[in-house]
């Protein structure tokens, strides 16, 4: 749906949540006082019905101390209604990775042109959402402010556009408000809205955790730093059955993380927080709490999450082990489940599927040692066997074929990459010496970093070399034809100064290792001689047989 304001121009797009109530961006009728224009360029017919509208409810965008913004939300009520058919809900769905897709009204677009982008990640405190853009051309520009983002996979609506900025480098981004965010911002969209909160109701804080004394501060902490993303797959909790300032602190961190439960203090004025004890909004995906409830009850909660309701056939765990979709996942009380093996089942498909977990136990007992062994020490274990492995290739095999390269040609153009494997021994040598618990020592994100940046430069080097290693042979053949030329050329005459670049060039390209751009350089002047040589001949002969 496309907006015009009262100086006549395209101000942006809309989603019609219901027949008379359009939701939009506050920047795109703030000038528009009360001459707003609803124009649906998706009706029936040849004409486009254009309803005039005025601001219901708005929530202007405003910046916090850290200049990140946040609202930037308005409801417009028509002044004529619309047909029921023509609306449609937002809808509640993990936002993080997903293609989605928006329809706005870009300068000379004014019918309109589809954008596709992929979800990001979270920024500033009010849980906004990065949309990356499928190709530069498709970056949401101004025109498009307001219009739906549809998840490509599910077609429902999760979020708006909001609109492009620009930082004091050049660089263009583009951002959504998810749906969450929006209820938040105004709470009457809720009922236009589709899928269940995030937050199991029973997790979410109460007026009494408020309390200072209820406030864990290092479990608040970690929690925290969790939530924000600290490269941990998997973190294990307990968090017994009485104690309150542990209990309090967990269902503090599941709201704060929550994009539609977040306070307005915690983003607004998140320094009256103690420090580093509030998670990014959107920390989370979906915080459930597992007592009494059968792992397929929270199969089918999760699936729901993930928009995999589409495809029903086959139970939940099979849709969520077939589906390329991940979530961060938090679960409380997976101890006090029906079945909690089978749970443990469900949280190991998604582990190994790349989503992150949370989860809290009410005792340490048999139950929370297996989940530490088959969702923590083992998949580590695991991982630092498969990392070893790729540094023994990198300081092995590749390593190998680039000094075995690198005695034939010389590497021009190549960056030495002497340091980078000594860095990778001796990541290999601290990995091989760490102690059995896979939980401790060596930080193996930064150590699988360093193998595969190290990976892909020893394979690039490799590459050009290999190049290098091509052009030399051609120079050799090159060389070998244009010298047999040569001599036939001249029947057995000698030519010292020809011979001379002759024994130049077969000398560099012999050489180990070659210098290839030498050796080319070389090769490139007795070719030129040999034809200027060759040719006076050619033409001396010619003009004697006259």
């Amino acid at each position: 749906m496309r907006i015009r304001g009262a100086d006549g121009e395209i101000a942006g797009a809309g989603i019609l949540l219901s027949p008379d109530r359009v939701l939009t961006c506050a920047h795109v009728v703030d000038r528009a006082a009360e001459r707003i224009t609803a124009e649906f360029v998706g009706a029936a017919g040849h004409t486009v019905p254009a309803v005039p509208a005025r601001v219901d409810a708005c929530v202007p965008q405003t910046l916090d101390a850290d200049r990140d913004p946040s609202g930037d939300v308005a409801l417009l009520r028509l002044e004529q209604p619309r047909p029921a058919g023509d609306a449609v809900r937002l809808h509640r769905l993990s936002a993080p990775g997903r293609e989605v897709r928006m329809y706005g009204f870009p300068y000379d677009h004014n019918g309109g042109i589809w954008f596709r982008a992929t979800v990001v990640g979270g920024r500033g405190r009010d849980g906004q959402v990065q949309l990356a853009p499928t190709s530069p051309g498709e970056l949401a520009s101004p025109g498009c402010s307001g219009a739906g983002v549809a998840d490509s996979r599910t077609g429902e609506v999760i979020g708006m556009v909001l609109s492009a900025t620009r930082d004091r480098h050049g660089n263009l981004f583009s951002f959504m408000s998810p749906a969450e965010t929006i209820i938040r911002h105004l709470p009457q969209v809720h009922r236009w809205t589709a899928g269940r909160t995030a937050v199991d109701d029973r997790l979410k804080s109460t007026e009494g955790d408020a309390s200072a004394e209820l406030l864990d501060e290092p479990f608040a902490q970690r929690l925290a730093a969790w939530l924000r993303d600290d490269g941990q797959q998997v973190k294990i909790s307990v968090v017994r059955r009485g104690d309150g300032p542990r209990a309090a602190t967990l269902r503090r961190a599941i709201t704060l993380a929550d994009r539609e439960l977040r306070t307005g203090v915690s983003v607004d004025r998140a320094s009256l927080d103690p420090p580093e004890t509030v998670p990014s909004a959107g920390g989370h995906d979906l915080a459930v709490d597992a007592a009494g409830l059968t792992a397929a009850e929270i199969a089918e909660r999760i699936a729901e999450r993930m928009g995999l309701w589409q495809h029903p056939a086959g139970s939940a765990l099979d849709r969520i082990r077939a589906a390329d979709v991940t979530l961060t996942l938090v679960v409380v009380g997976v101890d006090e489940a029906v079945d909690p093996p089978a749970l443990l089942e469900l949280l190991d498909v998604l582990r190994a599927g790349g989503s992150r977990l949370l989860l809290v136990f009410r005792t340490a007992g048999a139950c929370h040692r297996q989940a530490c062994r088959t969702l923590v020490t083992e998949p580590l274990r695991a991982r630092r066997a498969r990392l070893v492995e790729r540094l023994r290739e990198v300081t092995g095999p590749l390593a190998r074929a680039l000094y075995e390269r690198r005695a034939v040609v010389v590497p021009d153009g190549i960056r030495p990459l002497d340091g980078d494997l000594v860095a990778a021994h001796a990541a290999l040598a601290d990995l091989t010496r760490a102690p059995g618990d896979p939980g401790t020592g060596p930080d193996l994100a930064r150590y699988e970093r360093l193998a595969e940046r190290v990976a892909a430069r020893l394979t690039r080097a490799i590459g050009r070399l290999d190049r290098l290693h091509d052009r030399r042979e051609e120079l050799c053949g090159r060389l070998r034809s244009y010298h047999v030329l040569h001599q036939h050329a001249i029947q057995g005459e000698e030519d010292p100064a020809v011979d001379a670049l002759y024994l130049r060039a077969h000398e560099l390209l012999q050489a180990g290792p070659c210098d290839v751009r030498a050796a080319e350089a070389a090769v490139d002047a007795y070719t030129q001689r040999v034809d200027r040589h060759d040719g006076q001949r050619q033409n001396q002969g010619g003009g004697s047989s006259s």
